[in-house]
Formats: C-alpha cells, sequence, structure tokens
C-alpha cells in the first residue's frame, strides 16, 4: 500500500511540478498516516484477538452456566427428595411420639392398676389373716372346750384331742363307743359324743367328718354275714357316729361325712395287742365345707 501511495505522490510531484517542500510535507503525512495505519492494524488485530478470547471465554461461561443449571436442577431434585424424606421422618416422629405418649399413659394406666390391684390384694391378705387368726382363735377355743369337757377320758388314754394348723381331731379309742365287734354306740360313748357334739355344734363353717378305722385281724365268722369286712365295720361304726351327732346333737345333715377306712390307716403297728387297739378308733375331724373326705393327719 505504501508503494502505491508513494507512486501517486511521485506522479503527483512529476504532473505538477510540487517544490521539494512540498514534497517532503506529503512525504511527511504519508509516514505518518502509514504509521496511523500500523497503529490501527495492529489494534484491530489485538481486538480480533480479543474478540476469539472473549468468544472462547463466553463459550466458556457459557458451559459453565449450563452445568450450573445441571447441578442446580440436581440440587433441586436432591432438595425435593430430601424434604420427602424429612417430612416422612417428621411423620413417623410424629407417630412415635403418639405412641411414646400412648404408651405412657397406657403404663400409668396399668401402674396404678398394678398398684390398686396390689392395694386391693395387701387388703385381702389383711382380712384372710384376719380371718384366719379368728379361724384359728374358735379352733383353739373348741380345742380347750374338748380338752375340758372331755379331761376324764383324755387322762384315760381314751380320748385324744389334736390342733394341727388348725385342723381339729378327736380320736376316740373303740372301747369307749363300741362293744367289741359291734358297730352300735355304748350308753357311755353316747354320753361322749353328746359333749363333743355339743362343742363341735358351735364350729359354723366347718364339716364334721366321722372316719371309721380297725386293726387287721379279719372279721369273725359270726359276723361275717353282717360285717364281710372291716371295710364295712369301720364304715358302720362312722355312720353310728354320724346318727347321733345329727339325732341327738342337732347338728344338720350338710355339716356331717361319713368315711371309712378300714384297716388301711393304721396309726400304730398291728403286731402288738397296744398297736391294734390304737387303731381300731373313731377319728372326728373338722374340715373345711369344700375339704369332705380328705385323709386326716396321722
Amino acid at each position: 500500500m505504501r508503494h502505491i501511495y508513494l507512486l501517486f505522490v511521485t506522479l503527483s510531484i512529476c504532473a505538477g511540478c510540487v517544490s521539494q517542500q512540498q514534497f517532503d510535507e506529503q512525504l511527511a503525512k504519508t509516514s505518518a498516516a502509514e504509521t496511523t495505519m500500523r497503529e490501527q492494524a495492529a489494534i484491530a488485530n489485538d481486538l480480533a484477538r480479543d474478540k476469539v478470547e472473549l468468544e472462547q471465554i463466553r463459550q466458556r461461561l457459557r458451559s459453565d452456566l449450563e452445568a450450573c443449571q445441571g447441578d442446580l436442577a440436581n440440587a433441586n431434585a436432591d432438595i425435593d427428595l430430601q424434604y420427602g424424606n424429612l417430612q416422612r421422618l417428621e411423620k413417623a416422629l410424629s407417630e412415635q411420639q403418639q405412641a411414646a405418649r400412648a404408651n405412657a399413659e397406657l403404663s400409668a394406666r396399668q401402674i396404678t392398676q398394678l398398684r390398686s390391684g396390689q392395694s386391693e390384694l395387701e387388703k385381702q391378705i389383711e382380712r384372710e389373716r384376719i380371718a384366719r387368726e379368728a379361724r384359728l382363735a374358735k379352733i383353739k377355743k373348741t380345742y380347750d372346750q374338748l380338752v375340758g369337757k372331755l379331761e376324764e377320758e383324755i387322762d384315760r388314754g381314751e380320748v385324744t384331742i389334736s390342733n394341727l394348723q388348725g385342723r381339729l381331731t378327736v380320736n376316740l379309742v373303740e372301747r369307749i363307743l363300741f362293744d367289741s365287734g359291734k358297730a352300735e354306740v355304748k350308753p357311755g360313748g353316747l354320753k361322749v359324743l353328746l359333749r363333743v357334739g355339743d362343742i363341735l355344734k358351735q364350729s359354723e363353717g366347718k364339716v364334721i367328718q366321722v372316719e371309721g378305722h380297725t386293726d387287721n385281724v379279719p372279721i369273725s365268722s359270726r359276723l361275717v354275714d353282717k360285717f364281710p369286712t372291716n371295710w364295712e365295720l369301720s364304715t358302720a361304726r362312722a355312720a353310728n357316729v354320724v346318727h347321733v351327732l345329727q339325732k341327738k346333737v342337732g347338728i344338720p345333715g350338710e355339716r356331717l361325712a361319713v368315711a371309712g377306712y378300714g384297716e388301711y390307716r393304721p396309726v400304730a403297728a398291728n403286731t402288738t395287742a397296744k398297736g391294734r387297739e390304737q387303731n381300731r378308733r373313731i377319728q372326728i375331724v373338722l374340715v373345711p365345707r369344700d375339704g369332705r373326705f380328705v385323709q386326716s393327719d396321722e
């Protein structure tokens, strides 16, 4: 471009026959113009480079923006997920708290019920203790009365009375009530039974169980038709004692019970006369109303 310009200037000089001074001035202007043009070209080049760089930056920023938008979308999705989880946790926590409150209320009610039940049980135990002590006191009173009424028979060994843990037993040997091999109560035995019955009659709430016992000697041939075995003899004797208590003493039949044990509940060995005499006996036992025909303590 410079050469073209110089050529144009040269032609102008030649054509116009300009002076040297004018030529130099024109040349200086041309040089200045060239410098300006170069500077403008450099600026243009710089601007072009800057444009490329700015475009690259813009592309990177756009890419970063798209990436940020993707991250934001992911973050929003994660926030939605965590919010849903939070709601579920809050619901579960609320349900657990409600359940805990319900359990606490239930436990409190149960504790109250247990304490109330314990208090009632303690009261019941105390009532039963008082009732038991009253029963024991009555039994002891009955025992003392029997001992006082039957002192002579006890001294002769015809009657023994025991009071074991509130279980009163009157044991009468055979000879005081019956003749050998017979089941009818003797007059002397009747007097004893009346004294015993009058005292036992006062023991309300108790059943009077009359038990017949024998030794192991078989029934004699003269009595076998009437009493085939000792079972029948022991039962008949117990039944006759019950009849006396009912008819002579006036004890209601529902308070009386009969048991015949024959030879099978001995209190002594049957190998001696004394042992057999001890085994031939009538036992009168006071038992609870629901304890009929229980085995007596020997």
